[in-house]
């Protein structure tokens, strides 16, 4: 069977961010113990609704704040994942941590569980950015937090950042960048910041306190990030991902991402979570007291009419999705990988057809208009220039 990606949803945080728009909540920490059960729960009825057993490549703990569980509660979520899907020795596993929350016994611990890989919500080192994204962190603690996590063991670490916020400006995201550099991490996740409806930071836009993030800014944000990390020993293989070789040359890309953006199958678990197998994507329930709900019955016991896979008990929507869906995604994916793109052999040994006989006119015009090219090296790969990198979307719309 084609070896799936999980994807384990933690929608806990201490506290939610003004800019945040993902299915998170704070002041629920006595349900966690409640909600593991149910997630392990949902592990053990996706794997037994396959009819062979799955081997998994990656494993990604995202939220919210994954590092708010406490080690017991990872350690039952092993013990189910070990119980029900093939995971092979060192498989990639990345958990999405805060700093200022982090110590060293807790991060050693689950280095000892088998996670390999942090991902640090970083954001920003300017004090100014933080209070307006209401991080409750200062660059100090991303500091601290770098040091302790290298100690524990982790040789794999990704820093999160954002620009493009409101009053930033190009200096003082030169000062940000240049920090965590100096952190030595093996990782970069570079966002440019989206103003989320219903969010607080939203209605403070709406309500002309803040003015809207400055697109020509956040531009020249990018391309000076994209050249001082590569002047930095970084390379960018996709658009808002760096990263940096190991002594053995491996480049330490996000393998879970890649599972995404080749549209390859991975199963999402958890209150909010989405997943992609077997032609069906599906959504499961938001709200983590109803996504307990569901599986308050043991599943061997459970009245709901049978579910086929991927299905399970707290799926909102299985949507399947046909050919023609599928290679649109997947150029619509694969389009964001800088270096890889989409290959014309791979796509003809996933689809039978030739790149070029399906989107022949989508690609003509947007190599016509700079946003696209050949590999000039290979030739086999379609992929963005470097003006289409700041101009994604213009290109993604020709594949919906």
């Amino acid at each position: 069977m084609q070896a799936h990606s999980l994807y384990l949803h933690i929608p806990f945080c201490h506290h939610r961010c003004s800019y945040c728009d993902f299915n998170t909540y704070s002041g629920m920490d006595a349900i966690i113990p409640d909600y593991v059960q149910a997630l392990c729960q949902e592990i053990q009825f996706i794997a037994r609704s396959c009819t062979q057993r799955i081997p998994i490549r990656t494993i990604f703990f995202g939220g919210g704040t994954p590092s708010i569980l406490p080690r017991k509660e990872f350690s039952r979520i092993f013990d189910t994942l070990q119980l029900e899907f093939d995971l092979p020795e060192g498989l990639e596993i990345t958990l999405e941590a805060n700093p200022g929350r982090l110590s060293y016994e807790y991060l050693k611990s689950l280095r000892e569980l088998g996670i390999n890989r942090i991902s640090l919500g970083m954001q920003s080192a300017n004090p100014e950015d933080l209070l307006l994204l209401e991080r409750q962190h200062q660059f100090e603690q991303v500091a601290m937090a770098v040091a302790l996590i290298r100690k524990a063991g982790f040789e794999n670490l990704n820093l999160d950042l954002i620009f493009g916020i409101p009053n930033q400006n190009l200096a003082s995201w030169q000062r940000t960048l240049d920090l965590g550099v100096s952190l030595d991490p093996d990782h970069f996740s570079l966002y440019a910041l989206t103003v989320e409806r219903g969010t607080p930071l939203g209605n403070w836009v709406t309500k002309g306190l803040l003015s809207e993030p400055d697109a020509d800014l956040s531009a020249d944000m990018y391309e000076w990030a994209a050249d001082i990390l590569d002047l930095q020993g970084f390379e960018q293989y996709e658009i808002s991902n760096w990263a940096r070789r190991d002594p053995s040359g491996d480049l330490l890309v996000c393998h879970h991402n890649l599972q995404y953006w080749r549209n390859l199958p991975y199963l999402g678990i958890g209150a909010g979570a989405h997943g992609y197998s077997g032609g069906i994507r599906t959504a499961n329930e938001l709200n983590p007291q109803e996504y307990i709900r569901k599986f308050s019955s043991p599943i061997e016991n459970s009245n709901q009419e049978p579910l086929s896979f991927p299905r399970t008990p707290a799926t909102l929507n299985g949507i399947a999705i046909n050919r023609d869906e599928e290679m649109k995604e997947t150029m619509m994916m694969g389009l964001r990988l800088t270096v890889e793109g989409v290959s014309r052999r791979s796509f003809h040994a996933r689809f039978g057809v030739d790149l070029e006989e399906i989107f022949n006119n989508e690609i003509v015009q947007l190599i016509n208009t700079g946003l696209l090219e050949w590999d000039p090296q290979i030739g086999d790969q379609l992929r963005l220039t470097p003006w289409g990198r700041l101009l994604g979307n213009q290109v993604f719309i020709h594949f919906v």
